[in-house]
């Protein structure tokens, strides 16, 4: 037997195993919310459910997340924010467990966040957008300055909009190959992946973070709404990243040094391109420090948020 036809049997046998042998539904998820006295909520905007916690006194701030995550990426860092601020996180459409719509478009994203300020009655916030929260964080601060106090790009997208800028995953998700996690029980082993990706300790990567973040993609119709993002996103976000250059509101930008997502040359472009703006850069992390690192993520966000 030649060496292709090995190995395209053994690719037909490990699919046949995979079909024969069903993945686990995701295991118990948000004992965290009950562990900081959070109690997620659910507001309707332009016709979507979305989910969000609520905690503090102060200054409004409105934590974005990224692509395939949820309100848990900020577990870590609500209850040092709410000491002095009104923090919401919100999962967006699409992502955790908001609606999600099998038609999902990218500008309902953004849409999502103000909508919900309106509803909470909030006039005036700080956005701290991770990945491509930051994304949706920036497009807030161009077309609704007024409502926008400061911003905070964590290892933000923006420059990578573009499908082949993209992260593989995210690229995987949106593409006709990716269709194949639907039907195949390889969702668990594709987020553990990811994860390694984004982390750079993979000590981090525990059994809870790998359930908290499948449980979602879990979802039926998750997949393809992620997939009808993707694309809306590469129809409607063509020449974003000159726009960057327009952001007049106070900002910050935190990246880890390690970040394989979004490297962290992505950071200085944002920081050349946004006047007055300032960047962090925190050692020994990836993608996501306000998961990896959050001590030195909120060394860093609080002081600015309080005017620093």
């Amino acid at each position: 037997m030649t060496r292709g036809r090995a190995l395209l049997l053994a690719a037909v046998l490990l699919v046949a195993g995979l079909l024969l042998w069903p993945e686990a539904p995701p295991g118990p998820t948000g004992a965290w919310l009950e562990a900081e006295g959070l109690k997620p909520r659910v507001e309707t905007v332009a016709g979507l459910r979305v989910r969000y916690v609520r905690a503090g006194s102060g200054p409004a701030v409105v934590l974005v997340h990224g692509f395939a995550s949820s309100i848990y990426t900020w577990k870590d860092v609500i209850p040092q924010l709410a000491r002095s601020h009104d923090v919401v996180a919100l999962d967006l459409p699409g992502f955790g467990a908001s609606d999600q719509p099998a038609d999902l478009r990218w500008a309902a994203l953004p849409e999502a966040v103000l909508g919900l300020t309106n509803r909470l009655g909030i006039p005036r916030v700080s956005l701290v957008g991770n990945s491509l929260g930051g994304a949706v964080a920036l497009m807030l601060a161009l077309d609704h300055r007024d409502r926008v106090e400061r911003l905070v790009l964590v290892d933000s997208a923006g420059f990578n909009l573009a499908p082949a800028d993209r992260p593989f995953v995210v690229r995987l998700a949106g593409s006709p190959a990716g269709r194949s996690v639907e039907w195949l029980p390889v969702r668990r082993l594709l987020v553990g992946l990811a994860l390694r990706q984004v982390f750079h300790d993979d000590r981090l990567v525990t059994p809870e973070r790998v359930e908290e973040y499948l449980a979602p993609m879990a979802r039926p119709g998750a997949l393809a709404a992620l997939r009808s993002l993707t694309a809306s996103q590469g129809r409607e976000s063509a020449g974003f990243p000159r726009r960057i250059r327009d952001v007049a509101v106070p900002t910050l930008i935190v990246w880890g040094r390690e970040d394989r997502w979004i490297p962290l040359d992505q950071g200085r472009r944002f920081e050349d391109a946004i006047p007055g703006s300032r960047l962090v850069v925190i050692d020994d992390c990836g993608h996501t420090p306000q998961e990896e690192l959050p001590k030195a993520f909120l060394g860093a966000v609080a002081p600015f948020l309080n005017g620093g």
